[in-house]
Order: structure tokens, then sequence, then C-alpha cells
């Protein structure tokens, strides 16, 4: 068994980016991250469309809004430092009737309230920045962005290892079990005796609450995100960003089209119950992930209270016109031609005993462990952020014997 100071699991954007907050602050620690992938960032992290968010949606004083915007500045000088592109192409929030633009006002106001550069503008306006787009009016939001996330990760990866951490692979956590001075981790590539843990794992990170005996606010319920992209020939109709104006109701923004950092340009994508946690396609059906969601009380409360909106993205799940014509509310001139099919990506979206779907950013925290039990978008973007938190989090722990100014130093510059 290997002693070691910290270890941390999942290798996504948000276990790496907590790593590298760690190896940078204390250079003298021991730390370990474990991935049972092959790669990293194979789920969440390299499964969505790469979006910079600037924080219009979330609200003001949430972990959401404080994270966001300090994480983008830091995912924009962390890739300025190490070389990986990234493009501000802007964004607009498109609403195509009244209710919308009711909407639309107040999505405005939150993004005053947060700080957030943006424009209300009218059709004209909204014309000559994406000509293709319908709507009576549309918030736009100049800084919005674009990156590769996987090279950000391997990057922070490249980082860790630089600084003397490890980064190991096909590394699948079995076993948590925490004691009076550390944590005994039972996993696939080796065990571990570790003074402090860090879950950082997904669409799994409940399950590793449970193992550890800790008691999570919710459990992960899988949705599936389905995507197109526009064939070459109608690449032309999106320039950068266009996005529905959101329901409140619901955490999810609606279909909507992403002109990505390697130049495609995605649609969607909409949001299935997954049968599996890891349920990419259709035919992908894990019993034991089902059998957990469907008899778990929360799911039930929730699907009883949102059969509607499940529905209608069942609806646009099996039918390609039905999708089509989600599209074609903001951009009419979109025909079922000009789509092809593209890989689909799952969210781990935490829902609360009581059927509510968490809406901030949520962790569990024992005295030598810290889950991050809800990280859904944007924490992509706000990744850097939210591991420079966890780090301070350990820091209350006194973690070492070195003195904390060298930490407070870093945070501060």
């Amino acid at each position: 068994m290997s002693s070691v100071d910290t270890v941390i699991v999942g290798g996504g954007i948000v276990g790496l980016a907590t790593a590298y907050h760690l190896v940078q602050s204390y250079p003298n620690m021991s730390v370990v991250l474990l991935e049972k992938e092959s790669q990293l960032a194979q789920h969440q992290t390299g499964h969505n469309s790469g979006v910079l968010h600037s924080g219009v949606y979330y609200k003001p004083g949430s972990l959401k809004a404080k994270n966001c915007r300090a994480g983008r500045q830091a995912i924009l000088d962390f890739c300025a430092q190490e070389g990986v592109p990234t493009h501000i192409c802007g964004k607009v929030i498109v609403a195509v009737d009244e209710g919308d633009a009711q909407r639309l006002t107040a999505l405005h106001e939150r993004a005053q309230a947060n700080g957030i550069v943006c424009e209300l503008i009218g059709p004209e306006r909204l014309h000559e920045i994406e000509p293709y787009a319908a709507g009576i009016r549309a918030l736009h939001l100049p800084n919005a962005g674009v990156v590769d996330f996987r090279q950000v990760c391997a990057r922070l990866a490249a980082r860790i290892q630089e600084w003397g951490g490890r980064v190991l692979m096909h590394a699948k956590v079995t076993d948590l079990r925490e004691g009076s001075d550390v944590v005994t981790v039972t996993s696939t590539t080796g065990d571990f005796s570790a003074r402090y843990v860090i879950n950082c794992a997904g669409l799994h990170s409940d399950r590793l609450v449970r193992l550890a005996q800790a008691v999570s606010p919710a459990r992960i319920v899988p949705f599936r995100g389905e995507y197109y992209l526009l064939k070459s020939k109608a690449e032309h109709l999106c320039r950068a960003l266009i996005y529905p104006v959101p329901d409140p109701r619901f955490p999810f923004l609606g279909v909507h089209f992403t002109r990505t950092a390697w130049g495609e340009v995605e649609c969607g994508p909409n949001a299935v119950l997954a049968f599996a946690r890891e349920g990419y396609r259709k035919r992908d059906i894990n019993l034991r992930d089902l059998a957990e969601t469907v008899t778990y009380s929360g799911f039930i409360r929730m699907a009883t209270r949102y059969w509607r909106m499940g529905a209608g993205e069942m609806v646009r799940s099996y039918s390609k016109a039905a999708f089509v014509r989600a599209l074609q509310r903001m951009m009419p001139a979109l025909q079922s031609e000009d789509l092809e099919p593209a890989p689909a990506g799952v969210r781990a979206q935490a829902v609360a005993p009581d059927g509510s779907m968490l809406d901030d950013f949520a962790f569990a925290e024992t005295r030598r462990m810290i889950h991050v039990v809800n990280a859904p978008s944007p924490a992509a973007t706000a990744a850097l952020s939210i591991g420079r938190s966890i780090v301070e989090k350990l820091a209350t722990r006194r973690l070492t014997n070195l003195p904390l100014e060298s930490y407070t130093s870093i945070v501060n510059s």
C-alpha cells in the first residue's frame, strides 16, 4: 500500500484542475490522481461543446455565478500561457415570441447583476450578427467563446506531472474507508493510504460518497444529450453561438447551435434519461444503473412532476423532424437534410430525494474527504476556480506542516 498525502479521484477537468492547484500550491505534497479510463477527459469533459460560458444564467451570489466568472478568466489565462487556442466568438440568446421576450428581459437583469458584459438588441442587429437567426429580440454576449477542453486537460496533466504529481490510468476506485488519521483507497491499480481524498468522479460521484459511508444531498441521474451536426454545405447558417431563452423551471438550456473550437457546428442537445451512467447510445443499457435510477424516490418524484417535459424530449430523441422543428424556431431556413447525427454526451444531474434537481454546485464533506456531488455546466468553464476553492477547503484542514502563507500568496496573485 502506497502512502500519499492526497488522492484525487477522477480525470475530468475538475479533478485535473484541483490537482493542478494542489501541486502548484504545495510542492512538497505527494498527490496522486486516479482515472478509471485509459485516457483523461473521457466522459462529461470530453463530450461537451467546449463553450466558455459568460455566467449569464446563474443566480447572483451562487457558486455557479462566482466560479463561472473567475474560472472563465483563469481558463483564458491558462490557455494563453500553454498555447491552447481559444476563440471569443460571442453568443446571442434569441427570443422568438413575447413570452420569450419577457424572460429575456429578466435574464438581462440577472446578467447585469452578475457583472456580465451584454446588450439587448433588436432583430436588425441580430441579423447583422447571425444572418439566419430569427427573433424579435436577443441578448448579445460578446465575450462568450469556445475552447477544446480535452487540450486543456492534456496541458493540466502535463503540468501536474512536471511538478511532481502522479496521474494513473486504469485506476478504478472500488472502496474508500475513512479512519481517524487516513483514508484507505482501494483501486484496480493498487491501494493507497491517503491523508485526504477528493472525489471528482462526475457520473459516479454519489457512488463514491456511499462507498465512503458519507451522506450525499442527492443522487446522480444520467441524462443523455443528443446532437446533430450541420453538414458542410449548411455551416454558413451559424457563425458562432445561437441559444434559445431557457425555461427557468428546468436546468437544461434547450437545443442550440454551437460553432465549436474545431470548426464544426453542433445542434442540440436534447435531454433524455440515459439507461446507463455512460449511456452514450440509445442501445446502451446497464441494468444496475437503470434499476438504481427508476427505484430512487427522488427520480420518481421528479418524473411525476416533469413528465410532460420528459415526453417532449423523448419525442425529439426518436423523431428527427421534431428535433428540427425545435431548431427551426430560431433558424427557419434550416432543413432536415442539413443535419447529420453526431456523438452524444451524458450529463450527471444530481437529484435530491424530494425530486428537485440541484441547480448549484454541491459538495459533501467529512474530516478527510471532499466529495464534488454536483458539478454540471458551467463546471468546465469554472474548473480552475472550483479547483482552487477545493484546495482552500483543504487548507483549512491544515494538510501539511508548511505555513499556509505560501498558498495564500498564490490565491491573491
